[in-house]
């Protein structure tokens, strides 16, 4: 039921990290507060479509 997911700065709109997540215990679009190398500080990451 995992599936990679890859996240995507919602500042510069690189995308720099790849995790999982369960598709059956959370539908809705991940979003994490994370380092952003490009920024130089952390910012919110989104999933990619």
């Amino acid at each position: 039921m995992r599936e990679n997911i890859t996240l995507k700065c919602t500042e510069c709109g690189e995308e720099n990290y790849i995790t999982t997540k369960n598709k059956k215990t959370q539908p809705t679009r991940v979003e994490q507060k994370k380092y952003c190398p490009r920024e130089r500080k952390m910012t919110i990451h989104r999933e990619k479509k």
